[in-house]
């Protein structure tokens, strides 16, 4: 099945009939994805600067509302409306799919992340080309597929060949069902030219070199923004909170990061990760090993997002080619 290009505005107008639809544009000079509202969406050029998590983990958000009487009174307040991420690229799905293991697929589900997960369809698209400093393909990701995303659109030329995925995936061929064509098959062609050395046993072998003195020397230049956490897909660190107001309140959740001095710091002013060095190894190890340990695969998906964005001009991908020398 092919969309015709042209057909482009008619189809999210068919989504945006039944749900909200969001796709990649620009706001305030950052390019990210927003509400469509009408026009052609942006889907061109390199990944979006930052990622779509938000639209399944808000930056901030109200987790219960509570009233003191005779009584506790409480109620959750989370919203899931039904949305469309449009334009998806395929790390950016990988990295869904790494948010997914841990907030539905280990132990207790959070209702809050779960409940939009359900609610959210994904139309995925293959990568119009690769940004400099991407290097999915080196941590396992296709950036011409994308086999978790309920679409896939892969770039034809005048049209976009459409691949549905189960019965999201279904539901949204159906609403195009009057704008969709026959077509022949195509695959993206689109390649990193970043290519860091990550060896199968990488996970196991910077378990070993967690006292060398890598760990100085990457993290010297790091000024501890945590910049790198809130650009990341993958970083998923929050903080709980209540806003009070007499006998009355709401708890709420926000974004943290495992980058600040105080992330860490316990009772009687005890912090376990004193400098960044400590603080950045343990950001590296969960991305590389911790997570795959408990998960399976690796947690960066190599997006290269916080390597374009980091004011220190720190790199994982050089991070990870010397961890290999060593």
């Amino acid at each position: 099945m092919h969309l015709n290009k042209k057909d482009l505005e008619k189809a999210l107008s068919a989504l945006a009939a039944e749900m909200e639809v969001f796709v990649p544009g620009t706001v305030d000079d950052v390019r990210r994805f927003v509400l469509w509202e009408g026009g052609a969406p942006d889907l061109g050029g390199a990944n979006t600067e930052l990622p779509p998590k938000d639209i399944l983990f808000p930056e901030t958000e109200k987790m219960y509302a509570y009233r003191l009487g005779e009584n506790l009174s409480y109620s959750e307040l989370g919203e899931a409306p039904k949305r469309v991420v449009f334009g998806i690229r395929p790390c950016d799905m990988q990295s869904i799919a790494r948010m997914d293991s841990v907030f539905i697929k280990e132990g207790e589900e959070d209702s809050f992340y779960a409940s939009r997960r359900a609610n959210c369809v994904t139309v995925a698209l293959s990568c119009p080309e690769s940004g400099e400093n991407c290097f999915c393909e080196a941590m396992g990701t296709d950036p011409n597929a994308a086999p978790g995303a309920d679409v896939f659109l892969t770039d034809a030329g005048d049209s976009y060949m459409v691949t549905a995925n189960g019965d999201k995936g279904k539901s949204v061929t159906e609403l195009w069902k009057g704008l969709l064509t026959d077509g022949k098959e195509v695959k993206g062609n689109t390649h990193n030219t970043l290519k860091p050395n990550v060896p199968k046993d990488m996970p196991e072998k910077l378990l070993s070199i967690f006292e060398q003195d890598i760990w100085s020397k990457v993290s010297k230049p790091c000024l501890g923004c945590g910049t790198c956490t809130f650009v990341c897909p993958t970083c998923y660190c929050f903080d709980i909170n209540i806003d009070s107001t007499g006998n009355e309140g709401v708890t709420f959740r926000c974004w943290d990061s495992c980058m600040f001095t105080d992330y860490n710091r316990i009772a009687g002013g005890i912090n376990e990760r004193p400098t960044k060095k400590e603080r950045l190894r343990n950001r590296y190890m969960h991305k590389l090993s911790y997570y795959n340990q408990r998960y399976g695969a690796m947690l960066c998906v190599g997006c290269g997002r916080c390597i374009t964005k980091c004011p220190a001009h720190l790199d994982i991908a050089e991070f990870i080619n010397k961890a290999a020398e060593v």
